[in-house]
């Protein structure tokens, strides 16, 4: 009986080691050491030369420091209309703010907003147009609504048979996969597929992965190509040269936003009205805050969220600093000492926090008492059936 205590103790250490072995820690890098889609006009010019074209694109679509809409005009591309998203073609729209239809004055091409009276492009101004580019800088999160964006723009392309070219760009949280999968019924437009929060794939594996799975409506396929990067490594936090979002402001935020973000169906700020959106979290009666600030109106932020009340908590850029040493996963520590804190006195989650979630499920569990670890673990059985999915899909190392 001893030797064989001893042979599975040994054995033990093995599968141990394997493992570890196969764990990659995640590199920040600048983003001039990838090589994103829309750089490489090459691969796709002959795909949009001598068409109509129409582009799904917002601040960030730039080719160095020149923006893909004028950079293709240049080239004689013949770009009929702009598609934007969420915070607008110039990226300066606060979150949840309506976006309406407009003329670009640069270029004075029509702005059509897919962030206001129409999620899903009108069939109407898809007339005429022969294929259409989408570049959006995702952030590898379930609730950035970027990927329900191309969603819909997949649907409406397949239901007029216009081919979709799909550039990609870096995921700076796709190094890991955690969090509750999107429960059916909870579908929303910051959540439409069955997925986790954070999902571990570029914005052209998840169109890939939209198709493959038949997740458009009428189970139609849309016809799709994606221009993949090169140099790129799925273990790569990108520091981005411009902001995914206004309250996104620099990588530590980003970084900080799958866990901070679940905040947003709280009583509690993270920082809107500040200047490190996303990367502090407060209340005014968080009695164990050892960081103070005030939220006021910004651009970003027009009414933020206890606005001009002093707020008590933590300021959390340190902690994305020491990526490196943090495990790759949610932090809901802060979640849950936050709702210990305040629950007696204030009803801390809203009817908000569970379309975040995707699920009843984790308010339910903090509510009981659950710890972090109790709770990842729960995750585990939908996340392993998730990594399935998802592993027909990757494209990157």
């Amino acid at each position: 009986m001893s030797e064989l205590r001893h042979f599975l103790f040994i054995f033990s250490i093995l599968i141990n080691t394997i493992a570890c072995s196969q764990t990659t820690s995640p590199i920040l890098v600048d983003y001039e050491e990838i090589t994103s889609g829309d750089e490489q006009i090459e691969t796709y010019f002959s795909n949009i030369k001598h068409k109509s074209v129409g582009i799904v694109a917002n601040h960030a679509s730039l080719i160095g420091d020149v923006h893909l809409v004028d950079t293709l005009l240049k080239l004689g591309v013949n770009i009929t209309k702009i598609f934007c998203p969420e915070h607008g073609f110039r990226g300066i729209a606060e979150a949840g703010a309506a976006i309406p239809d407009k003329v670009d004055p640069n270029t004075g091409l029509p702005v059509l907003s897919l962030y206001g009276k129409h999620k899903k492009p009108p069939k109407e101004a898809l007339q005429q147009i022969d294929i259409v580019l989408f570049d959006l800088q995702d952030v590898g999160v379930r609730f950035f609504t970027y990927i329900s964006t191309l969603t819909y723009v997949m649907q409406a392309c397949a239901e007029e048979g216009i081919p979709l070219i799909v550039l990609d760009r870096p995921n700076p949280n796709g190094f890991y996969v955690d969090g509750p999968v999107l429960a059916k019924g909870y579908e929303s437009f910051v959540g439409l597929q069955p997925i986790p929060i954070v999902y571990g794939m570029t914005i052209g594996e998840y169109a890939t992965m939209v198709n493959g799975e038949g997740w458009l409506e009428d189970r139609l396929l849309c016809d799709l190509t994606v221009i993949p990067m090169k140099n790129y490594k799925r273990n790569y936090i990108v520091k981005l040269p411009v902001k995914p979002s206004p309250n996104l402001p620099n990588w530590e935020a980003v970084y900080l936003y799958p866990s901070l973000c679940l905040f947003e169906g709280t009583i509690m700020s993270i920082g809107r009205g500040t200047d490190l959106p996303f990367q502090v979290y407060g209340h005014p009666d968080f009695a164990n805050g050892s960081f103070v600030f005030t939220p006021k109106p910004m651009p970003w932020a027009t009414k933020p969220k206890l606005m001009g009340e002093t707020c008590y908590g933590q300021n959390l850029k340190g902690y994305a600093q020491n990526f490196d040493k943090m495990p790759s996963q949610i932090n809901l520590s802060w979640l849950i000492e936050s709702y210990k804190l305040l629950q007696k006195d204030h009803i801390f989650f809203t009817s908000y926090f569970e379309k975040l979630a995707g699920t009843d499920k984790l308010r339910k569990q903090i509510e009981a008492g659950y710890t972090e670890e109790e709770i990842h673990k729960s995750w585990e059985e939908e996340l392993g059936a998730f990594q399935k999915i998802r592993e027909k899909y990757l494209i990157y190392d």
